[in-house]
């Protein structure tokens, strides 16, 4: 089943394929390789080719590559991704210098250099290295390169203990676009798109909207070489949405696949953006956040906060939730015990569960030194 071009405004308007200003292409392991762990330099060539056509066009494209455990196993024979950690970090050791071996390669009849940019959560967690990496990939293009983006699993991998690491590609490809405010995001697979397995099998077109039913339709993967499945890509999809960012699934093996989707042409699935993105440092602390804790809110805070967009105060706070520190990120849940809010605490948690219930001038005696009072201040909270 085709996409509608319909389902794009600006194709809607021209009827011609257009040209966003920046994408990111996020290719999956099962794109890249063979049977055994080889790199398929033929498909990987084909890519480069179609990206340099849409950088002729005055598209800036950022891509997200998968493959380097995979490539380190094929290297050492392995059949079976490793479940030990340490072994994980030697493939990946091994596999990340031939992966960009293979893109510097793929790029150069078309003079277009390449640059490696390895991340981790921790990387985009911290404001200060979150606006550096920002800063970097916007000079990276200006300078007309192509950053090749991958998680550092030779770090990260180490971090899975501490829920540190992206888990998987698609998320981290979700978390790029939203950082470099991508108009669209690419999720290349072995797959066509979105199946609905529980109707007639075919291809999902659009999905206006992430409901249950359409989570239901996802399902993981069993390839020994890769991570999450259609699951993660539903997450990321939900997450690059949010941000403003069409999002797009569909097969890395169709030929000129590129192309197709962005002039209406292509199968896959479209899930269609947001009306209004997220203000950047509000989407910082909704999305590259891993949250310390939680503050829990009586049911009189919540329309305060989801109708009114006020701050949260003491009085509306019934508790807490884990150990954090002044300055955390934390969950703000309701009284059934649903997050539906994320922002940074003025206050450590011992300090909230002392000023829970309390009116201003109370939470001021007890702190008469503090400027804020507030327990988050509506510009550190954003609604999930």
């Amino acid at each position: 089943m085709l996409l509608p071009a319909a389902i794009l405004s600006d194709v809607t308007k021209s009827k011609t394929a257009i040209n966003p200003q920046r994408i990111v292409v996020k290719l999956g392991t099962g794109v890249l390789t063979s049977q055994g762990g080889q790199l398929d330099t033929t498909r990987i060539a084909a890519v480069c080719s179609e990206i340099a056509s849409l950088r002729a066009r005055g598209t800036e494209v950022i891509v997200v590559s998968s493959g380097a455990v995979g490539l380190g196993m094929g290297v050492l024979g392995l059949a079976k991704r490793p479940k030990d950690v340490t072994k994980k970090q030697a493939c990946a050791a091994i596999g990340q210098s031939l992966l960009m071996q293979t893109w510097q390669t793929g790029f150069a009849p078309h003079r277009l250099p390449v640059a490696q940019v390895l991340l981790t959560h921790e990387d985009l967690r911290a404001r200060d290295r979150y606006l550096g990496i920002k800063q970097c990939l916007d000079q990276l293009l200006a300078w007309g390169t192509v950053p090749i983006i991958n998680e550092n699993d030779t770090v990260s991998a180490a971090e899975i203990q501490a829920m540190l690491k992206f888990g998987d590609n698609d998320t981290l490809s979700a978390m790029v676009a939203s950082l470099a405010q991508a108009q669209y995001l690419v999720i290349l697979s072995t797959v066509s798109g979105l199946l609905d397995l529980r109707g007639n099998g075919q291809v999902v077109p659009v999905v206006e909207k992430i409901t249950p039913e359409i989570e239901a339709m996802a399902q993981g993967t069993s390839s020994e070489t890769a991570v999450g499945g259609m699951i993660s890509k539903i997450s990321a999809a939900r997450l690059a949405t949010k941000a403003g960012c069409g999002v797009f699934i569909a097969s890395g093996a169709e030929h000129e696949i590129l192309a197709k989707l962005f002039s209406g042409r292509g199968a896959g699935t479209f899930f269609v953006p947001s009306g209004l993105p997220m203000e950047s440092r509000k989407r910082w602390l909704a999305y590259f956040q891993r949250p310390a804790g939680s503050v829990l809110v009586n049911e009189c805070a919540v329309p305060v906060l989801r109708e009114q967009g006020r701050s949260l105060l003491a009085v509306g706070v019934t508790g807490t939730r884990g150990e954090f520190a002044g300055g955390d990120i934390v969950n703000i849940a309701g009284p059934d015990g649903t997050v539906f809010a994320r922002g940074k605490s003025t206050f450590s948690s011992v300090e909230v569960a002392k000023v829970a219930g309390k009116h201003g001038a109370e939470v001021a005696a007890l702190y008469p030194n503090r400027k804020r009072l507030e327990v988050v201040h509506r510009n550190d909270l954003v609604l999930l």
